[in-house]
C-alpha cells in the first residue's frame, strides 16, 4: 500500500488507482492503473457521463515523464462509451487528454521545451518523434485556451500586419491588442478576405468599441474598416511612411548611379602606359553613388565620418539626389513634432515641396501621402504605432527559426498564440508553487 501511494505521488495523477507495476525488458517501467469510479464512463471529448459501450479490445499505454534515464508508461484498459452528443468514443482518462498517447504532465513539459528550444532538441531530450511535437503543441493550446473569444472583449485599439513565414510568398496575418500588447488572432494568408474573417468573429458591440486601427498603407485594411467599423480611425505607422520615402530615395540613387555609369563609359579610354601629370583622373562618381545607400538612409545624427563625407560629395556632385535626401529627412522630422498642429503645417509644407520637386518618384509619393493624409495625422495625434506588431512579427520569425520550420500551418499558429498571446505555459511542477503576495 505504501508503494502505491509513493507511485501515485511520483506520477502526480489524480482520480487514479494504482494496480501494479512491472519492469519491461527494455528497462522501462509500466504502471498499471484504472480511473476511480467517479471518473469512469465519461466521454473523451466532452467529459460527460455516458453509458458504457464496451470494455475495450486491448490495453493502452501513455508515456509520462521519465524517471532518470528510464521511460515510464501508464497502462490501463481502453473502454468506449456511447455519448449522446459524440456517439461511440474512447472513454476519458484523468491523466491524459483525448486522442493523446502522452500524459498531461509530459505534454506540458514538451510544450514548454518547444517554446524555448528547437524541435530537434526537444525530440532528442524526450526521446519522441519530431513530428509528434506539433500535435502536442496544438493539444496544449486547446487545453490552455478553451475560449479564444475572450480576447475580443473590450477591444479599443488594435493593430494588424502580415508577415512571411516561408519562402514563396507564404504569409500570415496577425492582429494585436495595443492595450495589452498581446496577439489576439492569427490566420494563414493576407488581404481583405483574411481580415474579414477576424471582424466576423466579433459581435456588434465589440465592433462598435473599436476606436483606432493601426497598420501599413494596404488598401484592404481601410476597406474592411469601412465595412465593419466605420467609426474607427486608422493610424498609419510612421515607420512605413518613412520607409516609403527611403525606397523612393533609393530609386533616385539607382537612377543617378546608372547615369554616372553611362557617363563613365562614354569617356575616352586612357592610352596604355604611365599617365602624364595633366591626364585627368578616372571618374569614380558611379562607384561612390553605389556605396552611398546606407549614408542616405541613416539619420544625420547617426552618420559616421565616412558617411558624412559621402553626403558632402553627393551635395556637390548630384543636386537632384541630394534634394531627394532632404525630402526624406524632412518627412522623417514631421513625425517628431510635439503637437498635431505643428505636424500638420510641416506635412502640408512637405507635400507642397514634393509636388514641385521635379523628381517623379517623390511626386508619386506625395500623392500617396495625400491619400493617407488623415491616417498620418491620426497617428501623430494618438501616438499609436505598429511597433508592437513589428516586434511580434520578429518573435514569430524567431519561433519559426528555432523550430527549423513547421510542416503544419495549424501547429505553427498554435505556437504563435502560445508565445505571443496571454496564454501562460508552465512547467508541470510550477502548478504547485505558491507565488509570493506583493505588498
Amino acid at each position: 500500500m505504501l508503494t502505491k501511494k509513493i507511485l501515485k505521488a511520483v506520477l502526480n495523477v489524480k482520480h487514479t488507482a494504482i494496480d501494479d507495476m512491472k519492469i519491461l525488458p527494455d528497462g522501462s517501467f509500466a504502471i498499471m492503473v484504472h480511473p476511480t469510479k467517479g471518473e469512469q464512463c465519461r466521454c473523451g471529448i466532452c467529459g460527460r457521463k455516458s453509458p458504457c459501450y464496451d470494455k475495450g479490445r486491448r490495453q493502452r499505454s501513455w508515456r509520462t515523464c521519465d524517471w532518470n534515464t528510464n521511460k515510464v508508461y501508464i497502462v490501463a484498459d481502453e473502454p468506449r462509451v456511447d455519448c449522446p452528443e459524440h456517439g461511440v468514443v474512447t472513454a476519458a482518462v484523468p491523466w491524459a487528454m483525448h486522442n493523446s498517447r502522452f500524459t498531461k504532465e509530459f505534454e506540458e513539459l514538451a510544450t514548454w521545451l518547444a517554446m524555448n528550444c528547437s524541435k530537434t532538441a526537444v525530440a532528442s531530450l524526450l526521446r519522441i518523434s519530431w513530428n509528434t511535437i506539433g500535435p502536442i503543441i496544438s493539444r496544449m493550446k486547446n487545453k490552455l485556451d478553451p475560449d479564444p473569444s475572450k480576447r475580443f472583449v473590450g477591444l479599443v485599439n488594435i493593430g494588424v500586419d502580415e508577415t512571411s513565414y516561408k519562402k514563396g510568398h507564404k504569409y500570415i496575418t496577425v492582429v494585436i491588442n495595443h492595450d495589452t500588447g498581446k496577439v489576439i488572432w492569427a490566420h494563414e494568408g493576407h488581404g481583405k478576405t483574411i481580415f474579414t474573417k477576424f471582424f466576423k468573429l466579433l459581435t456588434k458591440k465589440q465592433l462598435a468599441s473599436i476606436k483606432l486601427v493601426s497598420g501599413d498603407g494596404a488598401k484592404w485594411i481601410q476597406e474592411c474598416m469601412d465595412e465593419f467599423c466605420p467609426q474607427a480611425e486608422r493610424c498609419i505607422d510612421p515607420f512605413h511612411v518613412v520607409q516609403w520615402a527611403t525606397e523612393a530615395l533609393d530609386e533616385v540613387r539607382r537612377e543617378a548611379w546608372r547615369e554616372a555609369q553611362k557617363k563613365a563609359k562614354a569617356e575616352p579610354k586612357r592610352k596604355p602606359g604611365r599617365p602624364t601629370k595633366d591626364t585627368p583622373k578616372k571618374d569614380t562618381t558611379a562607384k561612390d553613388l553605389k556605396g552611398s545607400r546606407y549614408a542616405l538612409g541613416k539619420a544625420p545624427e547617426h552618420l559616421t565620418e565616412k558617411q558624412e563625407a559621402q553626403l558632402a560629395f553627393i551635395a556637390v556632385s548630384d543636386k537632384r539626389l541630394y534634394r531627394a535626401y532632404l525630402l526624406k529627412e524632412k518627412l522623417r522630422l514631421v513625425f517628431q513634432c510635439k503637437d498635431v498642429e505643428t505636424a500638420k503645417t510641416e506635412l502640408d509644407g512637405w507635400i507642397k515641396w514634393a509636388q514641385h520637386c521635379r523628381i517623379k518618384v517623390f511626386v508619386e509619393l506625395q500623392r500617396k501621402i495625400r491619400r493617407h493624409y488623415d491616417a498620418i495625422l491620426a497617428t501623430m495625434e494618438y501616438h499609436l504605432t505598429n511597433a508592437v506588431v513589428e516586434a511580434t512579427n520578429r518573435k514569430i520569425k524567431l519561433s519559426i527559426y528555432m523550430a527549423y520550420g513547421f510542416r503544419n500551418i495549424d501547429n505553427m499558429l498554435d505556437m504563435i498564440m502560445l508565445r505571443c498571446s496571454d496564454i501562460e505555459v508552465r512547467l508541470p511542477w510550477e502548478h504547485n508553487l505558491v507565488l509570493p503576495v506583493e505588498a
